[in-house]
């Protein structure tokens, strides 16, 4: 200890020195140490030495001991160790935020005032003065949140306030202080200023308190000058100065000069050296010491003191060094001591003699701020999509699969995490959860294992939740392995072979590199003790290996060196870019000794643990090696029992050092304790006879699901102290509980898991304890886990989850636990202290400007407002329907809503008074199924709940509703209830907490009883009543809720509760009595209102309004002046009635006045039945609304009607009567069905009507029926639509919409429904007495929507600008009997087409295609159609009965054939080449009437017809299509039979014989080509495919994603298959046999090829030929016992209401599935060339020209053609648009239209007419593509001349002209000139270019190798 007497004499030396040259003063003189650190606190804890040491000082303020735990006894020691040595003085930094955590000095925290002073004691009794710092620089972040910074004047008043609080606490003990410590840190000049006189001022004050003492300032000594500068009079407020020195041995600083030069500057003040800085002194230099000393012995500077903590550190730091190596040496010489045994007898010492009472005390506190909440998941444990996009087969996924798990069940589905991210991550929302710890399946990423198998699709899964999580403010922990090997590793050993070390640390590096910038916190793995020991040592988990001596050590070696290769992966590669944390999560029981008194359990106990975490953590955290007493345990039980009960492994030198320190921190997944016994004796192999130990459990811990779990809540704390003594005393690292749960059994209450919740609460309590009691450093707690899951062998039969899982529903839906609920709420205090009320002082509305609405003039009869309908209604079906993609502004507001009757319940609770409802529905028979609203949702019990929700959705705001009954249970304010009252007070502050505003209706409909007994709202008392109710209101909530609404549809109350009667107040009074109340509600609206702006506003800044509502009405006809006119009465009967008054002129819309007056006047009363306003009223009653609240849900058609005058009725008063509109949507209420774009009207005609006020809308919503639970498809398509027609209202037409507001947040009592129907976001389940919500996936889509703000352009329907390959194929294409005629010809035979037309009610308005378009006599025609289009190629189809009457070559008929010759000729002639199909489903009769495609002799009557075909045209055509779309004829022609032959009633056989006929028919016409024609004639044989693209319709759902793929491989695969992978697909073998058999069949329904046929049939294609029009959403549907196509299939299909309509009802305009299902084709099929054969649109109804719906098809489905060319690598060499005219759609004859040219029929000769559609598709063609707009007009588009727009639509009775023999009107007549000019122009234009096209087309080749790629927003 020599070197420690030094530092005595060195300090002595320092006194001495400053006493001879300030003699008189020498008892002022400081040597000064401190302040205390948290890492030196923890080291006087774990080292006996550490008293004896002067450590250095603080790096920063985290690093100060802030007294957030108690001062150690061992700190004395230290203290009375400095002053031995000279110390005199110890700095103490008080922390402002812990000391007065809400800035108020009149609330402090007690234990912090306590430890600190406690601190001060300690050194005053010491020998040492304390020198106490106040602050340090900056605002702590608590503060600074509420208060800004320095700058904020008010804060020099709460620091005086905080300063005059310590002088009063600590006055008595200190009397030397440092206001700030370090102002230099302040940066910006206000905030120095402020925080200057801040100084001053407390200076001020502790000098009025104290008469003696000394208060100091702190800063840099470069700082001092400058600081003379802007406050010369500083030096007056300061009784000495702090300064922060700086030495630096490199160039030997002189202190003596720089304090001189201080010295000048402060005049006689003295001088403090409050912190040396040392910089570049190698230890043991002395340089900084002499400098000081030369200072000191300096008389003319004033120098009181210096810091010796850096000063003389490096000397004190070789102490530490020598006791360092005597005791490693202390160490060497007791070898068999272990340090282990030290940590436990330490760790069971200092418990052992707690009492029960006393080891189960409950801690009532919160956890340091900082400390990290979470909640965890397992990849296979909830994941599902077990091969989903290829991902690989995991070992667990084996082990289900054979049938080793509880009931057979397996993780395949599981959760279905992998596509439902939304919904989990919407839980940890709601639950407040700000870290969500989650492992990667190793699988998933690389299927093999291996890097060379990445799988991409698996690596976006995880990015894209963990985008999810941090979008949503939630920090994501990733676990690397979490026991679910790839078995392609476990195939070659798994954990054995020692390769897979270097496997996992390239898993490890990949997932680093991939997410690492996202990612700050890693597990490298999770409980690898159970892979170890469960999965190969006893085989109770896969791989199922039982080798507990030897495999189970071994995997264990290589875990521990494949943990540590990716540590130090993350070390060199990744730390310092990406700044996290890389540790282990090793899981462990605490291991009590069974028998306290003896000697041997607690050894034992103490070899329990080594066996399981030391095993692991002593490599890792103490020295790289395993346990010493593991390792002798091992050697000692070899020579006890003669053999190897375990073969320990070992590591090299080289590999302890690698191992050694490899954890960032200690994770502990910790679930139960064990009691130990000592047993010796045994030799079977395992841990218990290794370790000579058994383990048994107390009968009387609690138990839980599993066997293996017990709640022990003392032993985690004990384990805590444990691991902090032995593990992470040594590296310093932090605890985080990464683990933590137990398991309940699913057959109890799975909601109300109370047992969990005691579990969690004493967990987390005792942890807390290790934390404040202990000072262990756990920083980290985890709740196991986020969802119940896949549990292992125990599959699902044991739940862990804070949220229920139901896994018997395919949608597996979530519902938060009463765990779940209470886990937020520990999150949200911080631990079990109730958080104190929140000061909402700083919430302030938006200030209306002081002017009033203006007064408008009254609505004309009809209004002017009717412009709207001119606007509008003659907008086509497209127009009205198109999608707008666009977004709000960032400030609208985005809300969800519920009222007070239909959720609180609790309608006699504590107090509450009846209201009218609760009257009415204890009726019984009033509701259906006598549902009450006694209950709802409970929420008056629950509300907390609803805020999870809330929270959840994210919502900006929340509208509910005031009970009036529950506040004021008579309705008058004598019978005030608080208890009513606090209910909303916690509600409204929950809500303002997480930043949500409250939207507050006073009144929705739940009046008092007391006040209906006195007749409610037909009495004129009620207004004043209801203005005391409003008043107490605004006192008592205003200075929260800014956003009021006065009444509820006050329509509904009116009309619906005064005059049908059919709602509560249930008066039956419609000719006067809803005119009375309407009258009575909106005086009392108004008078509320002012009684706001009078009182209130000027000082709560809040928003008054009133909900109306509305549905719109659109007219029978609007070029009818009356219909219009009976549309506009509709609207201002229902929404003027209200509206009009407040925000026009205060009075009654004048055609609701007129009505009513003529009525009442024609019926013989003396006067009009509707009330009339003074002047002062109307006055009163205009402008009392701040906004436009608008309830709205659904769109009617009115018309005008007479009514009668024997009723006076308000219902007839309006002479209209209102029906459903055409094209809305049925809803489970069927008057509300859905019709979105009337939104966009009814917002129009508020701003035409009202003068454009601001609008939000307040109440839209669906029902859905009980049966829809969570997956409600409806509710998202009606929020899809409506909130669309409201941003198009928004965007393209100025309405000032502000927000939206959803109906609602919860499924709730919906009035006379009860609850046989639903709203809700969230489902609520009305038969559980905890009324569980569950979110349904409508509340996902409606987060979405709020967190886009609208509907950004998706990536997907972004346009590119880019062209095709040259060479492109641009083709147009028909089909012989759609166009053709001529059926009975030249000797044409009959079709199967022909008598199938002939056949009654089998083609829509009997049409044939006897004539059809006259193609057989106009191939000029034709050919000149086909040269406008500018097409390079034409399809067509041979009529196989015109060539071969019968069928067969017994007789060739030449004329037919001379008819496709002259076709062909004609076609090459105008260098258009012919693409020709052999079949297009016009089947000779004549083989029909042997069966057809059913009798498979057709097979060879095929070939001879090809062969036929082939001989004779084959010369000039090199393009042959089979067949087309083989699907149509197999199925529709011989399933539903609506397509010819018309054969329905074999669905189960028939389609599958006749597509295995077609199938071979094709192959054979394919070898024929192929064996006899292709060297000869050089052509292309292939045969098209027509599918649809299927989308999930809940594409959160497994099951839905999996139909999706069926009905693609059922529509495609059928015939793609077997032609390009050979044989039917299995899915399609399996499905179709196991159904069979399952109804009683000996074999499969689907016929099977033979091996000759699958090789013959396999690769007959030289293309792959595809015809697409559309997508459907697809979804499962069980047809139970029916055997057809469909049931096979199992799927439903539908479609999504936001896609465009065509002519035909199943064509929906969705052109991203085309470039789906073409990269569908490229993956299945080996990216074959692709010619797309037909693709198109058709409309319906009276021809337009102007085809716009068309251009916008093409534009769109060839741009997603050319994306899928460009950007996916799609080998697409054609494409081909149907169809060059109008022509004969099959069984829907003439009337559904798909081409370019349209058809005259009321003309005989049939003339061809070019829609606009005709030049659009020519110009890209003539492109090639889409040429970028950035890049200016391109020569290609110079198509037609300008201003060829199309004019307005015409007059009702238009004038028509005769063009091209069609009677037309003049606006069409000129489109179409203008298009036959633009092709003539087009033509001209092409010819002067072909020599240059001809030329590039020359240089480029065939496929570009760069394609210039631009995106942009297409609208």
């Amino acid at each position: 200890m020599a070197k420690m007497k030094d530092l005595g004499k060195i300090l002595f030396l320092l006194s001495v020195c400053w006493s001879c040259s300030h003699g008189e003063h020498s008892q002022d003189f400081m040597l000064l140490a401190g302040p205390l650190t948290n890492q030196f606190i923890k080291d006087l804890k774990t080292n006996p030495f550490a008293s004896q040491t002067l450590p250095s000082g603080a790096l920063d303020a985290d690093d100060v001991f802030d007294c957030r735990e108690h001062l150690p006894a061992e700190a004395r020691d230290y203290f009375q160790y400095l002053q031995s040595r000279g110390v005199t003085h110890f700095k103490v930094s008080l922390s402002w935020l812990n000391i007065l955590p809400t800035g108020e000095s009149s609330q402090p925290h007690e234990d912090t005032v306590a430890c600190y002073r406690n601190l001060v004691k300690e050194l005053t009794e010491s020998g040492i003065e304390p020198l106490l710092e106040l602050h340090r620089s900056t605002l702590p972040e608590g503060l600074r949140s509420r208060y800004g910074g320095w700058e904020n004047p008010v804060m020099g008043q709460v620091f005086q306030d905080y300063a005059g609080f310590i002088f009063t606490k600590f006055g008595d003990l200190v009397n030397s202080y440092i206001t700030f410590s370090h102002l230099h840190e302040l940066r910006g000049s206000s905030q120095f200023q402020h925080a200057f006189q801040s100084h001053v001022d407390v200076y001020k004050l502790y000098h009025h308190m104290f008469k003696d003492g000394r208060v100091s300032l702190g800063m840099r000594a470069s700082d001092v000058a400058s600081l003379s500068q802007t406050e010369p009079m500083y030096a007056e407020y300061i009784d000495f100065l702090s300064v922060h020195m700086e030495y630096d041995c490199t160039t030997k600083t002189s202190l003596t000069k720089a304090v001189t030069e201080m010295q000048m500057t402060i005049g006689q003040r003295n001088i403090l050296m409050y912190q040396m800085n040392i910089k570049n002194c190698a230890d043991r230099n002395f340089q900084p010491l002499i400098s000081v000393l030369e200072a000191l012995r300096n008389t003319d500077i004033h120098l009181m003191g210096c810091d010796i903590t850096e000063l003389l550190g490096n000397l004190d730091q070789e102490d530490a060094r020598m006791y360092s190596v005597q005791t490693e040496d202390t160490k060497a010489d007791s070898e068999e001591q272990s340090t282990s045994a030290l940590s436990y007898q330490k760790v069971w010492e200092k418990f052992r003699a707690q009492s029960p009472s006393e080891r189960d005390l409950f801690l009532n506190g919160s956890f340091p701020d900082g400390f990290q909440w979470a909640a965890s998941s397992e990849s296979f444990k909830v994941e599902g999509g077990w091969t989903e996009h290829g991902k690989g087969e995991t070992i667990w996924d084996h082990f289900g699969h054979e049938g080793k798990v509880f009931d057979n069940q397996t993780a395949d589905l599981a959760c279905d995490s992998y596509h439902k991210v939304d919904y989990d991550v919407y839980l940890l929302r709601g639950m407040l959860s700000p870290i969500y710890q989650f492992s990667i399946s190793w699988a998933r990423i690389f299927p093999t294992g291996q890097k060379e198998s990445l799988l991409e699709q698996g690596a976006l899964y995880y990015e894209k939740l963990i985008d999810t999580l941090l979008q949503s403010g939630i920090e994501p922990t990733v676990t690397l392995h979490h026991w679910d090997l790839p078995q392609a590793l476990q195939d070659h050993g798994g954990w054995t072979n020692a390769s897979i070390v270097e496997a996992f640390k390239e898993f490890a590096d990949f997932c680093f590199s991939r997410y690492g910038d996202k990612v700050k916190t890693w597990n490298t793995f999770g409980s690898p003790w159970v892979v170890s020991n469960f999965g190969y040592g006893t085989g109770e988990h896969p791989p199922g290996i039982k080798d507990p001596s030897v495999a189970s050590y071994q995997v264990t070696h290589n875990i521990i060196k494949a943990h540590a290769e990716a540590w130090h992966v993350y070390n060199d590669k990744y730390r310092k870019n990406q700044g996290g944390k890389v540790g282990i999560a090793l899981n462990s029981d605490w291991a009590e000794p069974k028998n306290s008194d003896s000697a041997q359990d607690i050894e034992a106990a103490e070899r329990y643990l080594n066996s399981i975490l030391g095993w692991f953590a002593h490599p890792i955290f103490v020295d790289g090696d395993y346990p010493a007493l593991l390792k002798k345990q091992i050697d000692l039980k070899k020579t006890e029992c003669g053999k190897d009960l375990a073969v320990l492994p070992v590591f090299t030198e080289e590999e302890k050092k690698m191992i050694k320190g490899t954890a960032d921190f200690f994770g502990l997944n910790h679930h139960t304790s064990r009691l130990i016994s000592e047993s010796r004796g045994s030799c079977v192999p395992g841990p218990d006879s290794v370790g000579d130990f058994e383990s048994d459990i107390d009968p009387t811990w609690p138990t839980t699901a599993s066997s293996q779990i017990q709640s022990v809540p003392w032993g985690l704390r004990r384990l805590l102290n444990y691991i902090a003594a032995e593990y992470t005393s040594v590296t310093n690292v932090p605890i985080y509980i990464t683990g933590n749960g137990m398991p309940t059994e699913y057959n109890s209450d799975v909601l109300n898991d109370t047992q969990r919740v005691g579990f969690l609460k004493s967990y987390i309590n005792e942890a807390m304890k290790a934390i404040h009691l202990d000072s262990v450093a756990v920083q980290r707690f985890t709740v196991q886990s986020l969802l119940d899951g896949f549990e292992g062998p125990q599959g699902y039969s044991q739940r862990f989850g804070l949220h229920f899982v139901n896994f018997e529903n395919s949608d597996t839906p979530r519902t938060p636990k009463a765990s779940a609920y209470y886990y937020s709420r520990v999150i949200e205090r911080n631990g079990f202290e109730d958080k104190k009320p929140t000061s909402f002082s700083q919430i302030f509305g938006k200030m209306k400007d002081g002017s009033k609405l203006p007064t408008l003039p009254p609505s004309e009869v009809p209004s002017r407002s009717k412009v709207v309908w001119e606007k509008f209604s003659p907008q086509s079906k497209f127009q009205t329907k198109f999608y707008h993609y666009g977004t709000f502004p960032d400030d609208f507001q985005w809300g969800v809503s519920s009222s007070s009757y239909q959720i609180e319940g609790g309608w006699d609770a504590d107090g509450k008074g009846p209201s009218v409802f609760d009257t009415f529905t204890h009726t019984p028979g009033s509701i259906l199924n006598n549902d009450t609203g006694d209950v709802a949702c409970d929420s008056y019990n629950r509300f907390e709940e609803d805020l999870y929700m809330l929270r959840a959705l994210k919502v900006k705001a929340y509208r509910f509703s005031l009970s009036w009954p529950r506040i004021f249970p008579n309705g008058y304010r004598d019978s005030l209830n608080m208890k009513g009252v606090d209910y909303y007070n916690r509600l409204i502050d929950g809500l303002i907490a997480y930043n949500i505003t409250p939207m507050v209706t006073l009144y929705h409909w739940d009046l008092p009883q007391a006040l209906q007994d006195i007749n409610g709202w037909d009495n004129v008392d009620i207004i004043d009543i209801f203005n005391d109710y409003c008043d107490f209101c605004f006192q008592t909530f205003g200075d929260r809720v800014k956003f009021w609404m006065t009444f509820n549809e006050p329509y509904v109350i009116a009309w619906v509760g005064y005059g049908l009667g059919v709602l509560p107040p249930n008066v039956k009074s419609p000719g006067d009595a809803p005119y009375r109340v309407a009258h009575n509600l909106l005086k009392a609206h108004a008078k509320a209102y002012h009684t706001y702006d009078d009182k209130y506003r000027k000082t709560q800044q809040g928003l008054v309004s009133i909900s109306v509502s509305s549905e719109w009405f659109e007219p029978l006809d609007v070029n009818v002046p009356r219909e219009v006119a009976a549309a506009d009465r509709a609207l201002q009967f229902q929404l003027g009635w209200f509206a009009h008054p407040i925000f026009k002129n205060g009075d009654y819309p004048d055609a609701m006045k007129w009505q009513v007056g003529n009525k009442s006047e024609l019926q013989g009363l003396a006067e009009s039945r509707m009330p009339t306003f003074t002047e002062e009223e109307k006055a009163y009653i205009q402008g009392t609304a701040d906004i436009f609240c608008l309830n709205t849900y659904t769109t009617r058609m009115a018309r005008h009607v007479t009514r009668w005058l024997s009723t006076q009725s308000y219902e007839y008063d309006q002479d209209i009567t209102v029906e459903d509109v055409a094209d809305s949507h049925a809803t489970a209420m069927k008057e509300l069905r859905a019709a979105a774009w009337g939104l966009r009207r009814l917002l129009n005609w508020i701003k035409e009507e009202y003068g454009n006020p601001e609008i939000y809308i307040t109440e839209n919503g669906v029902s859905t029926d009980t049966s829809k639970t969570v997956d409600d498809p409806e509710r998202i398509f009606f929020l899809k639509t409506y909130v669309d027609e409201a941003l198009k209202a928004h965007n393209l037409d100025g309405v000032r919409l502000k927000g939206y507001t959803a109906w609602s947040l919860l499924d709730s009592f919906e009035w006379l429904n009860g609850y046989s129907v639903g709203f809700g976001l969230h489902h609520v389940d009305f038969t559980h007495p905890d009324r569980p919500r569950t979110p349904k996936r409508s509340a996902h889509f409606y987060h979405q929507i709020m967190r886009q703000n609208g509907f950004p352009l998706p990536v997907e329907e972004e346009p590119i600008y880019g062209h095709f390959p040259e060479g492109f194929v641009w083709s147009v294409a028909t089909a012989s009997y759609q166009i053709e005629g001529g059926w009975r010809a030249d000797g044409k035979g009959l079709s199967i087409w022909d008598t199938f037309a002939h056949t009654g009610l089998k083609i829509s308005n009997d049409d044939t295609g006897d004539i059809a378009c006259d193609s057989y006599n106009k191939i000029s025609e034709d050919v000149e159609m086909l040269k406008k289009l500018r097409v390079s190629h034409y399809r067509f189809s041979i009529s196989w009965p015109r060539i071969l009457p019968d069928g067969t070559t017994r007789e060739i008929n030449q004329a037919g054939l001379n008819y496709y010759h002259r076709l062909v000729d004609a076609l090459l002639a105008a260098n258009i080449k012919p693409q020709v199909t052999l079949y297009h489903w016009d089947l000779p009769q004549a083989l029909q009437n042997v069966g057809g495609w059913e009798n498979d002799t057709v097979v060879e009557r095929f070939r001879d017809y090809a062969d036929v075909v082939f001989s004779n045209l084959g010369d000039k055509v090199k393009f042959w299509i089979t067949i087309n779309e083989p699907y149509n004829v197999a199925n529709v022609g011989h399933g539903y039979g609506v397509a010819a032959p018309g054969i329905s009633f074999r669905p189960g056989t028939a389609p599958y014989i006749v597509g295995h006929n077609l199938i071979k028919a094709h192959a054979e016409a394919w070898h024929l080509y192929n064996d006899k024609y292709r060297a000869k004639q050089g052509g292309i044989v292939g045969i098209t495919i027509n599918s649809d693209w299927a989308e999930p319709r809940n594409p959160y759902k497994q099951e839905d994603i999996d139909v999706a793929r069926r009905v693609v491989e059922f529509q495609i695969g059928w015939f793609a298959h077997p032609v390009f992978n050979g044989d039917y697909s299995d899915l399609m073998k399996n499905r179709i046999r196991e159904r069979s058999l399952a109804a009683g069949r000996p074999i499969s329904r689907l016929p099977e090829f033979t091996p000759e046929e699958v090789k013959r049939i396999k690769g007959t294609y030289d293309y792959f030929g595809f015809n697409h029009y559309t997508t459907v959403l697809a979804y499962n549907l069980d047809y139970k016992n029916l055997q057809s196509y469909d049931a096979d299939r199992g799927a439903g299909t539908v479609h999504d209401r936001s896609w465009l309509d065509s002519g035909s009802a199943w064509l929906k305009v969705t052109p991203p599935g085309f470039r789906k299902i073409l990269n569908f084709i490229k993956n299945e099929y080996g990216n074959p060339p692709i010619y797309i054969t037909e693709n198109g649109i058709s409309e319906k109804g009276d021809m337009d020209l102007n085809d716009i719906h068309r251009i916008h098809y093409y534009e769109n489905y060839i741009n997603q053609a050319l994306k899928a060319y460009l950007i996916d690598g799609v080998d697409i060499r054609g494409y081909t648009a149907w169809t060059l005219m109008d022509n004969l759609e099959w069984a829907v004859g003439f009337a559904e239209k798909f081409g370019f040219f349209y058809v005259n029929r009321s003309d005989p000769s049939l003339p061809r007419i070019p829609k606009k559609s005709a030049t659009y598709y020519a110009t890209v063609i003539n492109c090639n593509g889409f040429p970028d707009p950035l890049q200016g007009p391109h020569e290609c588009q110079t198509l037609e001349p300008e201003g060829t727009e199309s004019p307005p639509s015409p007059p009702p009775s238009p004038e028509v002209v005769n063009f091209l023999g069609l009677e037309v009107s003049p606006p069409d007549a000129e489109v179409a000139l203008y298009v036959l000019f633009s092709l003539t122009i087009a033509g001209v234009i092409a010819a002067a270019l072909i020599t240059y096209q001809f030329i590039r087309v020359k240089k480029k080749s065939k496929r570009p190798v760069e394609e210039h790629i631009s995106l942009e927003k297409k609208f």
